[in-house]
């Protein structure tokens, strides 16, 4: 090994060097009747460069109350390029592989779990392992059966996505049958699911894209109406779709560019949900006072079981009626990770879930 070792980069020998022990280890592995597996691991924060597949990973035992899934398909979310960077407030320890939106089938479970059973179709809201690779290991309570209807590309487009979406919608602006949302990018994996969410609930949709397509998308998801959010006076064309009264509740994907117009376009008692932002922003307090609006975080971390629970019933009851259908975009192999975090980031406007698959 030493021979080879001067020609490795500095920066990529600690991913490396993990490989290198999984494949180093494999036979023995083998040889004891342990299962293999791909996966990718992250052993440094950065770009996504450090996005690493390896094989030879040991595959996970599920232990009390655990699910062992086969994984055929997983979402990717703007949150895990953030993790990666470095600049999320909470960062794991390091290795680790990424990936909390898996689809797939049950490969075994451990003592106590009763829901689901060896060979389930199904995806979950988290893993304890991470969704990047060939197997994950997920507690109970986070795995959800996937219906017939749905294929495992868009089980994967279902966790994070829509139960963000449910939690800023009916958890946080508590929402009513009659009022106007905006769902401020509205063609990505949750703009999509709050059309759809949005839709059910009774509320008069509108939403924002960066391109045609993606206007199309969200019109054709649930919006009355669509709007290019990357043309000038695009707010003043949303006001005059609610003849001068504003939107009762804005879904917000970019506050850190967004947050102030946001605020102006708010009706009286409004409410912006922040669901995603990039970096900081400058605003006016006035705009809050002026119309008694309020500002709302959205962390799906916080959620209670039963908040979990009860958005659960809500989506299982969308996938059997058919008006969940999640959109997915561009698919990538498992080993095309990095390519995936940076088209996330980078693409000029979003056009459904990108997903990884296996």
């Amino acid at each position: 090994m030493r021979q080879y070792e001067h020609k490795i980069p500095q920066k990529k020998k600690s991913v490396y060097f993990i490989c290198l022990v999984s494949s180093v280890f494999s036979s023995s592995f083998l040889m004891s009747g342990s299962k293999l597996m791909r996966a990718i691991r992250v052993s440094e924060f950065g770009a996504p460069a450090v996005l690493q597949l390896c094989s030879g990973v040991t595959v996970p035992q599920p232990a009390l109350r655990q699910v062992l899934i086969h994984v055929r398909a997983c979402g990717v979310n703007p949150v895990e390029t953030y993790i990666r960077s470095g600049s999320y407030a909470r960062k794991p320890s390091l290795p680790y592989t990424p990936g909390s939106d898996v689809a797939g089938v049950v490969e075994a479970v451990g003592e106590g779990v009763t829901r689901v059973k060896k060979g389930d179709r199904v995806f979950t809201t988290a893993t304890e392992s991470g969704g990047y690779a060939e197997f994950t290991i997920a507690a109970d309570g986070c795995v959800h059966k996937l219906p017939a209807a749905l294929d495992f590309t868009q089980g994967a487009a279902i966790g994070i996505p829509y139960f963000t979406a449910f939690r800023a919608l009916v958890h946080k602006a508590h929402v009513k049958a009659g009022e106007t949302v905006l769902i401020h990018g509205a063609s990505g994996g949750v703009g999509v699911a709050a059309c759809q969410l949005s839709r059910a609930l009774g509320l008069t949709v509108l939403g924002t894209a960066g391109t045609s397509d993606g206007m199309k998308l969200a019109l054709s998801n649930g919006a009355h109406l669509a709007f290019n959010h990357r043309e000038e006076g695009y707010t003043d064309k949303i006001l005059e779709a609610t003849e001068g009264g504003g939107v009762d509740v804005i879904v917000e994907m970019l506050s850190n560019k967004n947050l102030s117009k946001d605020l102006q376009m708010l009706a009286y008692g409004g409410r912006v949900t922040i669901v995603g932002s990039r970096g900081p922003i400058e605003i006016n307090p006035r705009d809050t006072m002026a119309k008694e609006s309020s500002i709302i975080g959205v962390a799906l971390f916080f959620a209670t079981p039963e908040e979990e629970k009860e958005c659960a019933a809500l989506l299982y009851a969308g996938m059997e009626a058919g008006w969940l259908r999640p959109v997915v975009g561009s698919q990538y192999p498992l080993d095309k990770a990095a390519q995936a975090h940076h088209d996330i980031m980078e693409s000029p406007g979003a056009a459904g879930k990108i997903v990884l698959t296996m």
